[in-house]
């Protein structure tokens, strides 16, 4: 049996990836932070890429992004632009 692999973002459809919950604590509608659904992927992307380069100062979310890949961001950003905004 060969290694496995990660499930590629939007392969289980309507299916948060993993760590995408972590994010709703703080990025739902209403919440102080402003909601992640519906925003554009790349625009995810970019601000996690920054936060864990420390590009973007952060008291929290540096730390946060540190925690997820490359890949495991990439998958977030596409659960939440494809959802589309909350209502």
């Amino acid at each position: 049996m060969g290694p496995l692999l990660p499930c590629p973002a939007g392969a289980v459809e309507g299916r948060p990836p993993p760590g995408a919950a972590a994010c709703t604590g703080c990025h739902a509608a209403g919440a102080a932070m402003g909601p992640l659904a519906g925003r554009p992927e790349a625009e995810i992307v970019a601000a996690l890429a920054d936060y864990r380069s420390g590009a973007r100062p952060a008291s929290v979310m540096n730390r946060i992004a540190k925690g997820f890949t490359e890949g495991e961001s990439r998958a977030i950003a596409a659960y939440f632009a494809q959802i589309g905004p909350e209502r």
